[in-house]
């Protein structure tokens, strides 16, 4: 542990819009403390060193809690039905991930508000209560899946489930509930580190570097395979690796943890470990899923995460099965406890709740009630006898696809709105980029929704979904760019950065109300219609094939 105790003379910090006081004070981090009046400049690369170590985490655990049970049984099917073909996904993907977490990681250290709260106070009580409530229901739903993975490693390692669920589910809870955020985030970090012991499976199988090397540069698809079946692989990898929980988990961490603008380089630092980390888990996956099933009767009829630790053990041996088994448990737990604390910072912060993992459960019931029931329930409904834990499964991949655009576009509204990131607002090589990933993940979230509703769905008509996406968009871009000519609005120019470092967002109620055009007016409410009538549909599909309708 290290304690960075240089000192300067105070300055002053100007009235911000922080809603809980425990989020303010001495950063109290895994592997170091930062004094809140320590504002002394970094200078030479031990000091450096310790302040980057007080500050990782919340990049980290985001990022680690992303290759959660979800992400284990999507990158193994890659593996095992595709071979090494689809790891150029990730390459794409890394980008995106950075750029998201990047935007959310910037609104917490400089407003000090949650990104619920944020939603509600810019857009308004419906969107702002939309937010939480599709938080809500598909986080809980995905803290199913977090147990259905802990099922299926405490099955393979020969424990018994209802009581290994049970103990998970308790050890989860009472990492959160000590009161202390650095004891959290001890736990969390040596959780992480349980992530690297998908390495060395990758070494006892001994896939072929080279093809991987050439396939997580080279974009192609399988040979010899549907290409409606790959592209909803695709889409599935897209869902699982950006995740719309991932959003407010890292805002409110990084509020939690006392995080402000002046550790912005060392917070990025961070997010490009835990992105590596990431990147790394994934393909190794996929890698050793390849090799181990090539030319073996399981070789394009995955199942489920369970069956690929019973494979590893077949064709790698016991050793490697048993490795799998125990990343697979340790991602469902890290997976359960931040996805479970996405929602009970989310609701802290609308309610106006007491929410912070620096205070113990009677300085925060509601908090640790919000946090405790979504984990307790989970846990109940996977040990329930013939509860339909593959449709859980595949319908919260689904709705998290369906979903995610909207969480994109609204961090992407946020992070222009200058009354709240002041000079922290994005650029404008940052806006067209975070645009077309936001068109892209409207045109995956259309095509899966049009795949869960229509199964039967052929290559040809996800083509022309995507071209039909694609000429929307066009058309969008040519209206707001005719309406801006026509109305005489002279394109955005450099923004005033000065002095950002010490720039926070002021109390909201000091913020002025922001100003609607009609064109954004029109685009949340065709979001609005989209998201609706999508959620209705893929519901009323996944409760059709339970009931075997």
């Amino acid at each position: 542990m290290t304690d960075l105790t240089t000192t300067a003379p105070a300055v002053p910090a100007p009235r911000t819009a922080v809603l809980d006081d425990a989020h303010a004070g001495d950063i109290h981090g895994a592997l170091g403390t930062i004094r809140v009046d320590d504002t002394a400049p970094r200078k030479g690369l031990s000091a450096k060193l310790r302040t980057l170590l007080a500050i990782v985490g919340p990049g980290l655990i985001v990022m680690v809690g992303d290759n959660d049970a979800g992400a284990f049984g999507t990158y193994t099917q890659a593996g095992q039905n595709y071979g090494t073909g689809l790891l150029w996904t990730l390459l794409l993907l890394v980008p995106v991930l950075y750029v998201n977490q990047e935007m959310v990681l910037r609104l917490g250290a400089v407003t000090g508000v949650g990104h619920a709260r944020l939603i509600l106070e810019r857009f308004g009580k419906f969107w702002g209560a939309f937010s939480v409530i599709d938080l809500f229901l598909l986080n809980a739903l995905t803290l199913v899946t977090e147990f259905i993975g802990i099922t299926l490693a405490v099955g393979y390692l020969g424990l018994p489930k209802v009581p290994g669920v049970l103990l998970a589910a308790a050890i989860v809870v009472a990492a959160a509930s000590t009161g202390s955020f650095r004891r959290f985030e001890r736990t969390a970090v040596l959780l992480c580190a349980g992530s690297l012991l998908l390495i060395p499976v990758y070494f006892l199988v001994h896939p072929g570097a080279g093809q991987m090397a050439h396939d997580f540069v080279v974009p192609g698809l399988p040979k010899n395979s549907q290409l409606s079946d790959v592209m909803l692989l695709i889409i599935a990898i897209v869902g699982t690796t950006v995740a719309p929980w991932q959003l407010f988990f890292q805002q409110s961490y990084v509020i939690d943890k006392r995080i402000t603008p002046r550790f912005m380089r060392y917070e990025k630092a961070d997010l490009w470990i835990g992105i590596a980390i990431v990147v790394i888990g994934a393909a190794a996956m996929m890698g050793f899923c390849a090799a181990a099933f090539a030319g073996h009767a399981e070789s394009g009829h995955f199942t489920d995460a369970g069956d690929i630790a019973h494979g590893l053990e077949r064709y790698a041996g016991r050793t490697a099965g048993v490795l799998f088994a125990v990343a697979l448990l340790d991602a469902s737990v890290i997976g359960a406890a931040a996805v479970s604390l996405s929602t009970a910072y989310a609701i802290g912060d609308v309610l106006g709740l007491k929410h912070s993992l620096h205070r113990g459960i009677k300085g925060a019931k509601g908090f640790y009630a919000v946090f405790a029931g979504l984990v307790l329930a989970a846990a109940v409904i996977v040990i329930i006898p013939g509860s339909p834990l593959g449709l859980l499964t595949e319908g919260v991949q689904t709705l998290a696809g369906v979903l995610l655009p909207s969480a994109t576009v609204f961090l992407l509204l946020l992070c222009n709105d200058k009354a709240v990131l002041g000079p922290w607002v994005n650029g404008r090589a940052m806006n067209v980029f975070t645009s077309l990933v936001v068109a892209a993940l409207v045109t995956l979230s259309v095509v899966l929704t049009a795949a869960v509703l229509f199964p039967d769905l052929t290559s040809g008509a996800i083509l022309d979904i995507m071209g039909v996406c694609g000429v929307a968009g066009i058309l969008a871009l040519g209206y707001a760019e005719t309406r801006r000519r026509r109305k005489g609005w002279a394109p955005a120019g450099p923004v005033d950065r000065t002095g950002k470092e010490n720039w926070r967002m002021p109390p909201l109620e000091r913020l002025p109300r922001p100003l609607v055009s009609t064109g954004r007016r029109v685009g949340l409410t065709a979001l609005r219609t989209y998201l609706f009538a999508a959620m209705v549909l893929v519901v009323v599909r996944v409760v059709q094939l339970a009931t075997g309708n």
